[in-house]
């Protein structure tokens, strides 16, 4: 749907329509599920993080700059939701770890562990979901949504230079591990199988 007829929805959607809202989540859902999808470890909190989105979706219109795209506005949003989320987790894992402590002196589980155990469809999106969470961020904003590097400093409100550096730091990592080709140019990926060094 073209940003000029979304906006035209948006507007009816500031002013209580609620078959505005339906046209807008039916238009939007997949980019958001895919978004926090592909950003969350545990899948099984998919669903609850996107409820949010919409939530603050709400909330947040009355404060959307309407000479700004929609898309890019919304991917912003369902990022700094997905940091919310993740960071009442971190919260929760921190006093579960305080007690299970005070409990027993067993090790605690490294969270890159945490991920393995994870089920995922392909290799790429094991690896991706390996990385840490910041250069994660960016690759899944790269690469699965086709933003700029302009863009993703605008959503992440972080300059250009550190994106840059996270993405060739993440390409790097996804390289060493992989058992296919990563092109060096715009680091796209290929399906053409490489060996593992």
């Amino acid at each position: 749907m073209p940003d000029s007829s979304i906006q035209e929805w948006i507007q009816k959607m500031n002013n209580g329509n609620e078959e505005a809202f339906r046209v807008i989540y039916e238009q939007s859902k997949g980019h958001v599920y895919s978004t926090v999808s592909l950003l969350l470890s545990n899948k099984q909190d998919v669903y609850d993080v996107v409820n949010e989105v919409y939530a603050e979706l709400l909330r947040s219109l009355p404060k959307y700059d309407f000479q700004k795209p929609f898309r890019p506005w919304l991917t912003g949003l369902t990022i700094r939701q997905v940091n919310n989320w993740n960071r009442k987790l971190w919260r929760r894992f921190r006093l579960y770890e305080r007690s299970h402590n005070l409990a027993t002196n067993d090790p605690i589980p490294d969270s890159a562990d945490v991920v393995l155990l994870n089920e995922h469809r392909s290799e790429l999106l094991q690896l991706v979901q390996m990385l840490p969470y910041k250069q994660k961020m960016v690759i899944v904003l790269r690469y699965y949504h086709d933003h700029t590097f302009e863009e993703i400093s605008e959503l992440l409100e972080i300059p250009v230079g550190t994106v840059k550096s996270r993405h060739h730091t993440a390409l790097a990592k996804l390289r060493k591990h992989a058992s296919y080709s990563i092109s060096k140019d715009e680091g796209g990926f290929t399906s053409c199988p490489s060996k593992i060094n």
